[in-house]
Parts: C-alpha cells; structure tokens; sequence
C-alpha cells in the first residue's frame, strides 16, 4: 500500500517536474541527490523542533523534507539519471530522515516526563527500522517484498497529522502498532513466496 502510495506520488508529479526542470533547472546540472540530502537536512530541522516542543514548525519542516523526498526521484527520472546509487542513496538517507525525526519524539515525551509514551517511541523506532530490513533481506533471497500496510509515506502522513493537530501521542502509538504488523505482514508474504518456490 505504502509502495503504491509513494509510486503514484512520485509519478504523478513527473509533468509538473518536467516544466520545472525545463524552465529553471535544466542548465543547472543540479543533482537529483542534492534533493536527498535537502530532504534529510529538513528531516533533521523537524527533529530539533519536535524536541523543542515546536510541533506545527516540525510539522512544516517534516512536510517540506517529504517534497524533496518525491522530488529526487522524479528529478531523476525526467533528466535521465536514474542510477542505481541514487536509489541506494536515497534509501540510506530515508532511514537517518526517519530515525531523526523518532529520536526528536522520544527527547520530547522525556522533557514531558511522559516515560510511557517514551517507551511507546522507541518500539516505534524498533518496527521502522526493521520493515526495511526485512525488504532487503527479501530481495537478497531473490523475492520482491514491497507489501506491508505502513511504509514511508504512510508514516509521514500520521506524524504530520500529529504535529499539525496536536496529537503526537495518538500518532506514535498508530506507527507503533502498525509498524510491527507491517513487518509481520511481510514476514508472512516472504514465508509463502518461500514456499512457491520450492514448488
């Protein structure tokens, strides 16, 4: 679903990144992985703000770190250059992005003395660090695993939700839960696709 998600985002905004890239960027020879790194350095500005206890500048910030997030692929798609470190470097600096921002949560509820939802946070953090690990443990065993009911773009959506309507507490706990059913989600497909192959 996740995948879905982030797929038609992406591709959807290919006609507008064309115009853009033809009009203002094309003689630039800007980088599609600048765009990834633009997007951790916002991802760690929301961190610093959610930490603060500024959650709707968070929330701005996480957004804007999410756009870059679709803009690099989209970038490279329409420049032709799409590489296979891009990829690569886009997905390493997706887990720091992630964890920046969980790790900010976690300083928040401990300057709350809110230790419950501290604990909460860091089961959070244990689910959204493995639902790729578990990934990339499939495709090294030659299988696809792009199922799951939380991946990236989902997680955004909920933490901007969150921070924008002063509900982070609802939302950790919702990443929480569905962060360890996606990996379970994904340990059952792998575990069946497993088993087709030995057919």
């Amino acid at each position: 679903m996740g995948f879905l998600i982030s797929v038609k985002l992406g591709h959807s905004l290919d006609p507008i990144i064309i115009k853009l890239y033809r009009f203002f960027l094309k003689n630039h020879n800007i980088n599609p992985n600048v765009f990834t790194a633009l997007g951790l350095i916002f991802a760690y500005i929301s961190c610093l703000f959610i930490a603060m206890g500024h959650n709707i500048i968070a929330g701005f910030a996480l957004l804007i770190s999410g756009i870059f997030d679709l803009l690099d692929g989209a970038m490279a798609r329409v420049s032709n250059r799409v590489t296979s470190f891009g990829g690569f470097f886009d997905s390493v600096l997706d887990r720091y992005s992630d964890l920046f921002v969980l790790y900010g949560i976690v300083i928040f509820f401990i300057k709350r003395s809110e230790l419950i939802y501290c604990l909460i946070t860091i089961i959070a953090i244990i689910g959204v660090a493995i639902i790729p690990y578990v990934k990339a443990r499939a495709e090294a065993a030659s299988i696809k695993c792009n199922t799951g009911i939380l991946e990236r773009p989902e997680r955004i959506i909920i933490l901007l939700i969150g921070l924008f309507f002063n509900l982070l507490s609802f939302a950790i706990m919702v990443i929480a839960v569905l962060s360890h059913i996606t990996v379970i989600q994904r340990i059952v497909f792998v575990w069946k696709e497993s088993n087709k192959n030995k057919i």
